[in-house]
């Protein structure tokens, strides 16, 4: 697309078409007056704005169509995911997986257990990148019954899967708000400051310990990054594959987390260790040796021994939050 045919135009027919424009522009430091056209937006800003900036009118006017360009194709890149299959590859040992090839949908949660070494990661990193039996496993991995072609597959990839992995903290030198805000850029959505405070908000409730917008991330907890990871995944992402790298392991409540992550539209994969989240999943795929050694569908007897693991869990949470809060454990 081209800005262009916008310049002589209200800005405000430029953001019901592109609202993700608007983000940008708002923090970018322009001031956005009501019946501006998008020529007196980047035209007619005070000197001390395009000072700041570092930049004049027609650089910044450049910069923002270079974006819009490039969100217009991220767009475009995008894949409506209905399926997702894994097809077999072969152990450490050579041998080949035996199972046929697995077919989840939009709304499926699998869990991925093992011992600790067995490959679970591997599994997801054979998702992350879309395997086509280029790496140590052998296996493929098909969307919508196709391997996404090369040409597409890096940046289809980025639109289509949002991980949480063990180790989520940051090493740059942001606030929180200065990080939502970049990755913002790049989920274009209506309302992006509102959902910023929402993903602060919500990521306090799962982590325990408050930080807020002017917190630097890099100082953040190993919890209150996964935390905010999870919010932001949650709220602002809209990759239709959530892959969930051990999240027992992050210190914040693990259940309100997982149901964050999962609905109708995504399909979720989480590695764990924790028989309660294991048994949350609709599936079970057992690695053993480096490869799928067997699927498991949930049954009725695990459906009972789910809602009595409930009742226990919520007893250790409650006594989790006492112990935390300094209160004697006298339940």
């Amino acid at each position: 697309m081209t800005i262009h045919k916008y310049m002589k135009e209200p800005v405000d027919l430029l953001f019901a078409e592109h609202p993700y424009a608007k983000d940008w522009l708002e923090q970018s430091g322009c001031v956005i007056e009501p019946g501006d056209t998008l020529y007196d937006v980047l035209y007619k800003q005070k000197e001390s704005f395009y000072v700041s900036q570092n930049m004049n009118a027609r650089m910044i006017t450049q910069q923002f169509d270079d974006y819009l360009k490039v969100m217009q194709d991220m767009l475009e890149q995008s894949v409506q995911v209905k399926t997702i299959t894994i097809c077999p590859g072969h152990y450490k040992t050579g041998e080949p997986e035996q199972f046929e090839p697995l077919t989840f949908h939009p709304g499926d949660i699998i869990a991925v257990v093992g011992l600790t070494g067995s490959g679970k990661s591997r599994l997801l990193e054979d998702i992350e990148c879309g395997a086509s039996g280029n790496t140590p496993t052998g296996r493929r991995i098909l969307i919508n019954n196709e391997t996404l072609p090369k040409a597409r597959k890096s940046r289809t990839r980025q639109r289509m899967v949002a991980q949480i992995s063990q180790n989520m903290n940051f090493v740059i030198d942001l606030t929180v708000h200065d990080f939502l805000s970049m990755h913002a850029r790049c989920w274009p959505t209506a309302d992006t400051g509102g959902r910023i405070e929402q993903i602060l908000k919500l990521a306090n409730s799962l982590a325990g310990e408050e930080f807020d917008m002017e917190s630097n991330v890099s100082q953040l907890s190993g919890g209150q990054s996964r935390a905010l990871m999870i919010a932001d995944c949650a709220l602002l992402s809209y990759a239709p594959i959530v892959l969930i790298d051990e999240i027992e392991n992050a210190g914040i409540n693990r259940r309100k987390a997982l149901e964050l992550l999962t609905g109708e539209d995504k399909i979720v994969f989480l590695t764990t260790h924790d028989p309660l989240l294991a048994l949350l999943a609709h599936t079970r795929l057992v690695i053993r040796n480096g490869g799928i050694y067997s699927v498991i569908q949930r049954t009725k007897k695990e459906e009972e021994t789910l809602q009595r693991l409930e009742i226990a869990d919520n007893k250790l949470v409650e006594l989790r939050t006492m112990m935390r809060g300094g209160e004697l454990l006298e339940y």
